[in-house]
């Protein structure tokens, strides 16, 4: 699995999140601090949504202060489907009812315990198939 990680900044939060991202055999693409680079949130989320569209990558993982302002940024990308996640559950509705390919976390709000929460319901849920319709008006 190829993923995208993202952050306007290196954190606690980020290091735990690619550290559970490599334990899953990821292979990762890291944009911002976490990469070594100083990129700022608007650039950071340009480039995750860039690499998921351009399908270099097959998810995007993604981090600001609040978390809209890299919600919005990637949002901006055609064929980017960006969810600002709060817990599993919304993780998880993101997937099933609007195929979403990038979680977007807060720096702020969210916890590596909930973090790691997150991103269990994010890899183990699907789009679900009766959704079809709504997830192409989408587009």
């Amino acid at each position: 699995m190829r993923v995208v990680l993202g952050s306007d900044e290196r954190t606690e939060l980020t290091d735990a999140v690619q550290a559970d991202l490599e334990g899953r055999g990821a292979e990762l693409q890291l944009i911002g601090p976490p990469g070594g680079g100083t990129d700022q949130w608007v650039e950071v989320g340009r480039k995750v949504g860039e690499a998921v569209a351009a399908r270099t990558a097959e998810t995007g993982v993604l981090f600001c202060w609040t978390g809209t302002g890299a919600s919005i940024a990637a949002n901006k990308v055609r064929g980017v489907r960006a969810a600002l996640c709060t817990d599993a559950e919304t993780a998880a509705g993101a997937r099933k009812w609007n195929d979403a390919n990038v979680l977007v976390m807060s720096l702020r709000l969210t916890s590596p315990t909930v973090a790691k929460e997150i991103l269990d319901a994010w890899f183990s849920t699907d789009p679900d198939p009766s959704e079809a319709d709504n997830i192409a008006r989408l587009e």
